[in-house]
C-alpha cells in the first residue's frame, strides 16, 4: 500500500490532535522538574586526559551520523531538503554540546546540550511534515519549530519546568513513524522510523537507570553512556529512512 505525499494540511491534522492531547496532558500533570543530582553521573572515570571519558566520547556517533546525513541530504532536490539538512547539522551540534557538557556537567553547560537535541527534533519533524504536506518547503516548518526548540530550553532555565522541552522530544517518537506510514505505508522507511523511536525510548530508559546499568554491566558502560549509543542508533535509523535520491 502506497500513500500519496501530496495531501496538504488535512494529512497533518492527526499531528495537531496529538499535540493538543499531549499539551493538555502536561498541563494537567503540572511542572516537571529536573531530577535532583542530575549531574551526578555513574561513570566519572577520566582517561586520555579527558574527564568523564566514556560520556564524552560516546557522543562521537552523533557527529559521524550528522556528517553522513549532511552528505546524503546534499544531493536532494525536494521540498524537504532543508529540514533533513537542518536535522543532521543539529546532530553535529548535539555531539559538540553534549561532549562539552559532560566535560564538567552543570546547568549552564546543559543549556548547550539540550538546545541542539531540540533543534534536531525540529529538523526531522520539519522534513517529514514538508514531505507529507507536499507543497510547502520544510523551511516553513523549521522556523516555528526551531523557535519552539530554543524557547523550550529558555523556559526551563527561567522556570525549571521541562514540559515544553519534553513535549518537543515526545512528538517525533509518534509522528515520525506515523508520517512515514502516511507517506509510504508499511514499507522499509516506516519500519526504520519505528525502530528509531524504539531505540530512543530505550535510550531514555537507560538514562534513568544510569547507576543500575553501570553496576549490572560490571562498570564497563553506564546507563548514560548507553543512552548516547542507543540515541545514535536511533539517528542512524532516521538517516537510513531519509530520502537519498534526487527528486
Amino acid at each position: 500500500m502506497t500513500h500519496t505525499s501530496h495531501s496538504g494540511w488535512p494529512a497533518l491534522k492527526p499531528a495537531l490532535y496529538l499535540f493538543i492531547f499531549l499539551a493538555l496532558l502536561m498541563l494537567w500533570h503540572g511542572p516537571i522538574a529536573q531530577q535532583a543530582h542530575y549531574h551526578d553521573f555513574a561513570d566519572q572515570r577520566a582517561g586520555l586526559g579527558i574527564a568523564n571519558l566514556h560520556d564524552v566520547l560516546s557522543n562521537l556517533g552523533f557527529a559521524l551520523i550528522g556528517l553522513w546525513g549532511l552528505q546524503r541530504s546534499s544531493s536532494q532536490q525536494g521540498l524537504a531538503k532543508a529540514g533533513w539538512m537542518f536535522g543532521f547539522f543539529s546532530l553535529l551540534l548535539t555531539a559538540a554540546g553534549s561532549a562539552w557538557y559532560h566535560l564538567a556537567p552543570d546547568d549552564t553547560r546543559l543549556i548547550w546540550d539540550r538546545i541542539p537535541i531540540a533543534l534536531a527534533c525540529a529538523g526531522f519533524l520539519s522534513a517529514l511534515a514538508s514531505q507529507l504536506h507536499g507543497r510547502l518547503k520544510s523551511t516553513w516548518f523549521i522556523l516555528p519549530l526551531a523557535c519552539w526548540a530554543v524557547l523550550s530550553v529558555g523556559y526551563w532555565v527561567v522556570t525549571q519546568d521541562l514540559r515544553p522541552y519534553l513535549l518537543l522530544q515526545a512528538l517525533p517518537l509518534i509522528l515520525l513513524p506515523l508520517w512515514q506510514w502516511q507517506l509510504c505505508g508499511r514499507q522499509r522507511p516506516f519500519w526504520l522510523m519505528l525502530a528509531a523511536s524504539f531505540c530512543y525510548i530505550l535510550a531514555k530508559t537507560a538514562e534513568l537507570q544510569d547507576l543500575m546499568l553501570f553496576n549490572a554491566l560490571q562498570q564497563y558502560l553506564s546507563g548514560h553512556t548507553l543512552k548516547h549509543l542507543l540515541a545514535s542508533l536511533a539517528c542512524l535509523f532516521i538517516l537510513f529512512a531519509s530520502p537519498h535520491e534526487t527528486a
